[in-house]
């Protein structure tokens, strides 16, 4: 059957298979989807492929999408949490933002574009792309590190400022839906929304735990209505005329405060991930290439914009905070790219009419480039800092006192028998044991969390990090029979410095002559780092293993003697 005849089913076959392929170069290139995603837009757009002739139908998953994902952005948004946020996140992520906008703007109205799309692209660029970071992060497991969590906490400042751009939008296309309506139109409109939203409030307040408990005895069920329960606001919030996207997030938000919140999120990723295909197809099939070459020259300009400043000025706010440039350092790095709600913040826009698709070409170029780049500068993080640390001295204090007040009165490794590198479950299992024995250990971590808890157990801890040398180079080692390094070997990158590897040659700078004991997850780790002079490698899983199977064995030989 020929394709072109307009069967919706070979076209979706067509486009998915498309995305597959185009999304595993993606992956050999170590790209997120959303890069992949794009890539598949404009592709199957009419100036390249023209595989999309279902537009209507293509147009309603994008708008479905669209609802999910604002769904999961509300999910995020209990109030609790929000109320909770730290001073740093409050601060570093306002500063972004006002830094971003006000100079974008500037920027843009420099490459000689008119004040309204200024405005527009300018707020766009200050939205990240909070998918893209936790992946990194976790992949990283730095997602509990004292610059993950900053991070993530001025993501949620982000979402916010997101929530607020779209509400704004949605007030401005109330005002300009109906010229006849006048102000009665408007009026009718935010009535409406009052009363959603006070429906809203009393649905959390008096349903959403029993409803979801009773639900949630059905995984699958609870999949089910959740889409539905974001659909269905969704389709009101456009029936009362404040948009699907205000409608969509105001779903998140009534569950946001439930105990299946996070259940509900990470069931939802994969079809978030999905639908979030025909956004950018949508997106793709509305580009024309042939604008786009004009667009490069300004792409660059504020692609380098995205990738340079905003790292600078979180930097910049934390340093003038007390954290020390490394922590800025790893923290802004996670802010150089834009987000996909940049697009859809754009799109509303084309909506209301503010702005035209050249706007929203230079957007989606900026998208490409800064994500595309960004993935492997946190990839690579501590590599770059490492080259870039010569010039980042005027980011710190001449005393971080930030980090240094987690250590709660800093501590020489001197007069202990271990220490103890990374303080997760295995590691503190490690230094319990030792206690046990009547061992001496001072536990170093750079998470306050972890020394915190390490010190409830009765020991002595202090702030820092395996992978710095500088660190390692100031710990005075005198008397210390081992070091251990409990420390994940990070699996997110590929030259990435290894932390183990990074531990060993910082105690080498210092002429350290004990033992030096380094834990691995895969046993073809292992050789590498004896080579490299490790005396002891431990295998956390195979010892694992290796002391259940002599359980057993002990077991079933009890079993016969008896």
């Amino acid at each position: 059957m020929d394709i072109s005849t307009g069967s919706i089913f070979y076209e979706i076959a067509l486009l998915v298979l498309l995305a597959a392929g185009v999304g595993f170069i993606g992956l050999l290139l170590r790209q997120p989807l959303v890069v992949a995603f794009i890539a598949v837009g404009v592709l199957a757009g009419p100036d390249a492929l023209g595989l999309v002739s279902s537009v209507e139908f293509i147009e309603t998953l994008s708008q479905i999408s669209i609802a999910v994902l604002l769904f999961l952005v509300g999910l995020k948004l209990d109030v609790s949490l929000v109320r909770n946020l730290g001073k740093v996140a409050v601060a570093t992520g306002l500063g972004q933002v006002g830094f971003t906008a006000f100079f974008g703007f500037l920027i843009c109205l420099a490459l000689g574009m008119d004040m309204i799309t200024s405005i527009y692209i300018s707020v766009a660029l200050t939205f990240s792309s909070t998918i893209i970071i936790v992946k990194l992060l976790s992949d990283k497991q730095e997602i509990g590190a004292l610059h993950g969590k900053i991070a993530l906490g001025f993501l949620i400042v982000q979402d916010i400022f997101v929530v607020l751009a779209m509400v704004t939008l949605s007030a401005i296309g109330v005002g300009m839906s109906d010229d006849t309506g006048g102000a009665w139109e408007v009026l009718q409109v935010f009535l409406g929304g009052a009363a959603m939203v006070g429906a809203v409030i009393l649905f959390i307040r008096y349903i959403a735990d029993p409803l979801l408990g009773q639900v949630a005895r059905s995984p699958e069920l609870m999949v089910i209505f959740a889409v539905g329960w974001a659909a269905s606001l969704a389709a009101l919030g456009d029936f009362l005329g404040f948009g699907k996207e205000l409608g969509g997030l105001l779903a998140g938000v009534s569950l946001a405060s439930t105990g299946f919140r996070d259940a509900i999120g990470s069931r939802l990723a994969s079809l978030r991930d999905f639908l979030l295909l025909f956004f950018f197809i949508n997106l793709g099939a509305a580009l024309q290439l042939s604008t786009l070459g004009d667009q490069i020259g300004p792409a660059i300009v504020l692609s380098l914009f995205v990738l340079i400043g905003n790292p600078l000025i979180v930097l910049a706010i934390m340093g003038f905070m007390g954290y020390r440039k490394r922590t800025g350092f790893l923290a802004g790095l996670t802010v150089a790219q834009i987000s996909e709600f940049s697009l859809i913040f754009m799109a509303m826009g084309i909506t209301i009419g503010h702005v035209g698709g050249e706007a929203m070409g230079l957007v989606t170029l900026v998208g490409l480039v800064t994500i595309a780049i960004s993935v492997y500068m946190i990839t690579w993080s501590h590599k770059l800092f490492e080259i870039c640390e010569p010039w980042l001295g005027m980011f710190e204090r001449r005393k971080a006192f930030r980090e240094t007040a987690d250590t709660d009165g800093e501590v020489e490794a001197r007069g202990h028998d271990f220490v103890v590198f990374g303080l997760g479950r295995y590691g503190c299992r490690i230094g319990a044991r030792l206690q046990e024995k009547g061992y001496n250990v001072l536990g170093i971590d750079f998470d306050p969390a972890a020394l915190a808890n390490w010190r409830r157990m009765g020991m002595e801890a202090t702030y820092g990090d395996a992978t710095d040398p500088e660190f390692v180079a100031h710990l005075d080692l005198s008397g210390v029979q081992a070091v251990v390094s409990a420390v994940p070997r990070d699996r997110g990158a590929l030259t990435e410095a290894d932390p183990q590897l990074a531990l060993l040659h910082g105690l080498r700078s210092v002429n350290y002559r004990g033992r030096v004991f380094l834990s691995v997850q895969k046993v073809a780790e292992a050789d590498e780092l004896l080579d490299q002079g490790a005396s002891v490698v431990l295998k956390p899983f195979d010892d694992a293993a290796d002391y259940a199977v002599r359980q057993l064995i002990k077991a079933e030989e009890r079993e016969a003697e008896a």
